[in-house]
């Protein structure tokens, strides 16, 4: 394992506890200093708050960089693990996830657009991470988180309109459109401009050991304070209804069990080997959060159920996406997968 993965190793083993603390400081700050969060709360334009707005672009714009347009052409080098994370992240995902909201969440309608949002926004960043943990096959998980920082521009809004649609929930559209413009196209044609301008000036080396490290450790910080203020504004929520946590956190642990297994199952029937057939579960089966937690914010306010359901999608994602990892070696070693290496 190269330093890179082990300093990511690391870093991730503890992500879940940081999470947890991170909501920790937020319950105790809307319990104690609760003006500070409304003040956050107020400052706003239009519905949208100012410093989540930039937090939400410092997260979502170390992910963007990740877009490599020249790599989408070796695609159809080999074709099947692309289309079978196509299937799970644009079909199969949002279905189950739809299908246990209306079990699990009848008459809470924002959990329900909460899902839906984590549901239909497949990863481009955190996969990552997770591929150079189980070693599988990098440049397969470039290439398809690639492709999915291009379709998600074109496909999210549409499937969120028509599964919100479909379960007779009123959104702002055009809010939904203008939060992916905001968040994933200004983030991405930033992220183009600036990463060729860097890499013409100092290097691409430069680039990608120095630079994206540093907007990565950036976008953590934003991640968590972004956490810090959800809990903070949600705090008195969570206190009087802890159930809703609870609520929402059954149909995601339900639906990430459905998901990873329908992915184990579709990868070994197609005759995939360990390194492509790993990436493939991951990000077939992981969310781009950073989306659905903006999008949740544009549409209901910091302070909503919707909210809170995306970032409960947060929390459990991280443990499940770790537990993944080591499951893959095992069922690796176990030769679960053709012609695997044991």
């Amino acid at each position: 394992m190269s330093e890179s993965e082990k300093s990511l190793g690391t870093f991730e083993k503890y992500l879940a506890a940081w999470v947890i603390a991170c909501m920790g400081i937020g319950l105790i700050l809307s319990q104690y200093l609760p003006g500070l969060s409304a003040a956050i709360n107020n400052w706003q334009i239009r519905g949208i708050s100012i410093p989540i707005g930039i937090c939400l672009f410092l997260m979502m714009y170390p992910a963007l960089l990740n877009l490599q347009v020249e790599e989408l052409k070796k695609l159809m080098r080999n074709p099947k693990p692309i289309f079978l994370t196509i299937i799970s992240n644009w079909i199969i995902a949002p279905i189950v996830t739809v299908y246990l909201a209306n079990i699990f969440l009848t008459g809470y309608d924002q959990l329900i657009v909460s899902l839906i949002l984590l549901g239909s926004s497949p990863c481009t960043a955190m996969v990552l991470v997770w591929g150079a943990l189980a070693h599988g096959n990098q440049e397969q998980n470039v290439i398809n988180t690639s492709l999915n920082t291009a379709t998600i521009m074109f496909l999210y809004a549409p499937i969120v309109s028509l599964l919100t649609g479909i379960q007779n929930i009123p959104i702002d559209r055009a809010l939904l459109l203008i939060s992916v413009l905001v968040f994933i196209g200004v983030p991405m044609v930033v992220g183009h401009l600036s990463k060729k301008y860097l890499i013409n000036s100092r290097g691409e080396a430069w680039f990608n050991d120095v630079y994206r490290p540093l907007v990565g450790r950036i976008s953590i910080a934003a991640l968590l304070t972004t956490l810090i203020v959800l809990f903070s504004l949600n705090g008195d929520v969570l206190l009087s209804r802890p159930d809703l946590m609870v609520k929402v956190s059954a149909p995601l642990i339900i639906g990430f069990i459905i998901v990873v297994g329908y992915n184990l199952l579709a990868t070994r029937l197609s005759g995939l080997q360990y390194r492509e057939a790993i990436i493939t579960v991951i990000i077939g089966s992981s969310s781009h959060f950073e989306i659905a937690i903006a999008t949740a914010i544009s549409l209901y306010g910091l302070g909503s159920q919707a909210a809170l359901g995306t970032t409960m999608g947060l929390l459990w994602e991280v443990p499940i996406m770790l537990g993944l990892v080591w499951l893959g070696k095992r069922l690796n070693h176990a030769g679960f997968w053709k012609n695997t290496t044991r």
